[in-house]
Formats: C-alpha cells, sequence, structure tokens
C-alpha cells in the first residue's frame, strides 16, 4: 500500500542513490537531540511504517515498528534534497511547538555524515533524527525522491502522508490538527 507513494510528486532525488557513499567521518557536531523512548509493543494499524531499526546520532535509535506512544511527525531528509533546505526550519518551528503532545523525529535519508552534519547546522536542526546512510526506509517505502513527511497516531498508524515539502509552520500545524487532533 505504501510503497507506490514514492510515485506521486517526486521533489528532489537522490543523484548515485543507487551507489554507496563513500567512507566519511562518523562524528556528528550538530546539536541533534537523542531519539525519544518508545513503549516496547508493535506499531499497530492498518498501515505502518516499515520495521527499520536506526541508530540517532544525538543517542538512542529510532524503531518504526514499534509504537511512538505520542502522536509523532517523521519526517526524511538529506543534504542534498533542495527543497529540504527550505523545510527543515520548519520542522525544527513545529518541534519547538510540539511540547510533550507531539514527537517530532526526521530521519536522515542516503546522506553522508559531513554533508548531513553540516546542513542540520546551517539550518538549525535540534530535533531528534536518526541516520539512514544507505537508504533503508526509503528503499522499503519504495520512494526516491524527498521530501517526505509520515504523521503517526500514538499507536504508530499510519494517518497521513505528505509527499513533498510543507510551504510554512502554520501547514504543518494545521496537517497535525487534522489528523492527530493535537492543537499547536
Amino acid at each position: 500500500m505504501l510503497l507506490g507513494l514514492g510515485l506521486l510528486l517526486p521533489a528532489c532525488t537522490a543523484s548515485g542513490a543507487d551507489e554507496p557513499a563513500p567512507a566519511a567521518p562518523t562524528t556528528w557536531s550538530a546539536p541533534l537531540r537523542a531519539c525519544p523512548e518508545q513503549p516496547d509493543r508493535p506499531a499497530a494499524g492498518a498501515a505502518t511504517l516499515p520495521p527499520v531499526t536506526l541508530e540517532c546520532p544525538g543517542g538512542g535509535s529510532l524503531d518504526l515498528g514499534r509504537a511512538p506512544g505520542t502522536p509523532t511527525v517523521v519526517n526524511l531528509w538529506a543534504s542534498w534534497c533542495g527543497p529540504c533546505r527550505e523545510e527543515l526550519p520548519l520542522v525544527q518551528d513545529l518541534a519547538d511547538l510540539a511540547g510533550d503532545r507531539l514527537s517530532v523525529v526526521g530521519v536522515i535519508s542516503k546522506d553522508g555524515v559531513p554533508q548531513a552534519d553540516a546542513f542540520a547546522a546551517d539550518a538549525g536542526a535540534t530535533f531528534p533524527s536518526a541516520y539512514d546512510r544507505d537508504g533503508a526506509l526509503m528503499d522499503e517505502l519504495g520512494i526516491r525522491a524527498l521530501p517526505f513527511t509520515y504523521l503517526l497516531d500514538a499507536d504508530g498508524a499510519l494517518v497521513h502522508t505528505q509527499v513533498g515539502p510543507v510551504a510554512s509552520v502554520d501547514q504543518l500545524r494545521a496537517l497535525v490538527a487534522e489528523h492527530l487532533g493535537v492543537q499547536l
């Protein structure tokens, strides 16, 4: 069901995304926070994200096969994605507004550490982001373009997919209110 979503609206695609990324330093300087703790129960719902587990540069890991425990926005981003350059600060603004009512996490997709690190620092991103160097999640979802933003309820059910970039933090807030029932 989710695999066809990648064909809807390609925003930007990875050049050479099928080629292995060159060896790169694994040290992060961007102040990305640790990924949130998750309950020890599987994600449940008519549609869920694939059960991919990724390490988070700020600490911890993100297990998309587990329920997040709180309504969650998952934003896939990369330094090579032009639209992500405008969108990532908006996602950070949403994370700043979220408090304990909403979790905002990123998935750094098919990117090198130095590039993603510099991009996150330039964008002022501090929200938790998991690192998916080889793009396992993009591959599982069948997408070749970014950005993609997924809205998950507390049980991990996929309730909305935003294909392509959002234009404002107000648009993100409206999506969260409409699909997750969370007012920010």
